[in-house]
């Protein structure tokens, strides 16, 4: 392949899925059990990428110690973007890491590799930009594309209507001379949107669009990340040594470093991730995710849901569309009955999500609490004994009877 090269954007915070994001950027917000980036990482040494210099800010401390100066045998170089000023403007900074054509990647979507070998293989053969296209019944929360005979003739950024059927990926290739259109772009409020430089290409020249196809989903709120879960599990991208054998389902997945009861009970699509313990009694699945080190206890239920890190849910404790960060403690009795619910995001409600609760990184709540359908609980509050907690719950706060 004649690009060895990938810039990966993982510079933003990803605000509407706060209270997830207070302690990290959203590449590094699991999908399934493990970080969105990783995917994009597979996908990018899966098409031969030899070299990933990625774009940085927010938290970048998160991604750094996570990935290191290689990932599966390809040189890592990190860049900064030190304020948030659009996609344009973070990959500007990459300018002077990049010698040559190279592919861009947003970093905070779970994409397939044949996508990036798509791009690739178009820009090998046109010579022009070239971007990724998807179609999707869906496109206004992403921006439009509309094609004529390959070429990009048009880009909408989160159309009102619903006469558009294709979206941008956010996967490209470009020359190095992108550097120089972003320079000649105007900036908007203040930002510098790579998509605005594909604009002045496409009035320059050529931009081609590849019409492409594969796992790509994003997760743009809380309860996205369960419908990521989902689609990963769905299609086994999961990156487990071991299925359970002999076990309760064929789509289940077992680190071989996991403690899993005799008397527990998988229901695939689960992944079980290492150093977990599963209790006597317990139903994980179908639909749950487990990162390292979860302990789900004796006669535990856990459904459709995503447990991070460190997670420990405790005995008798029954948990449906639930999202947990790291280093967050279920006591004995713990109810979160699952969606559908009116969800608060900002200024905005969303209607009838499904979301059970979303619960923040190092949050505790003692026994017998129980949380109303769409409840997001800020990062290390407290929830006492027997509480019912609701609506939105402010970081460090002390939730009492």
């Amino acid at each position: 392949m004649s690009i060895d090269t990938a810039v990966v954007l993982a510079a933003g915070e990803g605000t509407r899925l706060r209270p997830l994001t207070r302690n990290r950027p959203k590449p590094m917000l699991p999908a399934a059990n493990r970080p969105i980036l990783e995917y994009v990482f597979d996908a990018l040494v899966a098409a031969d990428v030899r070299r990933i210099v990625v774009v940085v800010g927010y938290k970048r401390g998160r991604v750094q110690d996570h990935f290191g100066p290689t990932y599966e045998g390809v040189d890592v170089e990190y860049v900064t973007q030190h304020k948030q000023l659009g996609s344009g403007h973070a990959l500007l900074q990459a300018r002077g890491a990049v010698d040559g054509p190279a592919l861009v990647v947003n970093g905070d979507r779970v994409i397939d590799d044949n996508i990036v070998r798509d791009v690739v293989r178009e820009f090998e053969a046109s010579g022009e930009p070239s971007m990724a296209v998807l179609e999707r019944p869906e496109t206004s929360q992403y921006g439009a594309v509309v094609l004529h005979e390959g070429d990009v003739s048009e880009l909408v950024e989160k159309p009102e209507t619903d006469e558009y059927r294709l979206i941008n990926a956010g996967v490209y290739a470009f020359e190095s001379s992108v550097f120089d259109a972003i320079d000649a772009t105007d900036r908007s409020d203040g930002e510098l949107a790579l998509t605005d430089t594909i604009g002045r290409l496409m009035d320059d020249g050529r931009v081609r669009g590849v019409r492409t196809e594969g796992m790509w989903v994003d997760a743009t709120y809380p309860w996205d990340l369960l419908t990521v879960a989902d689609e990963v599990l769905a299609r086994g991208h999961v990156d487990e040594p071991a299925r359970a054998s002999g076990g309760n389902d064929a789509d289940v997945w077992v680190d071989p470093a996991a403690n899993v009861h005799d008397a527990a009970v998988l229901q695939g699509p689960t992944v079980v991730g290492p150093d977990c313990e599963v209790g006597p009694g317990s139903v994980v699945g179908p639909n749950a995710a487990l990162g390292q080190n979860v302990t789900v206890g004796a006669n535990a239920t856990v459904r459709n849901s995503v447990l991070d890190t460190d997670t420990r849910v405790e005995s008798g404790s029954t948990l449906i569309d639930a999202v947990t960060g790291e280093d967050v403690t279920l006591g004995a009795g713990t109810v979160v009955p699952g969606g559908p619910a009116d969800v608060r995001v900002g200024r905005e409600v969303f209607r009838d999500q499904r979301l059970g609760a979303v619960v923040a990184d190092r949050v505790t709540a003692e026994g017998d609490a129980s949380f109303s359908p769409g409840t997001l609980v800020g990062p290390g509050a407290h929830i006492g004994t027997s509480v019912r907690a609701s609506g939105r719950i402010a970081g460090g706060a002390e939730v009492v009877r």
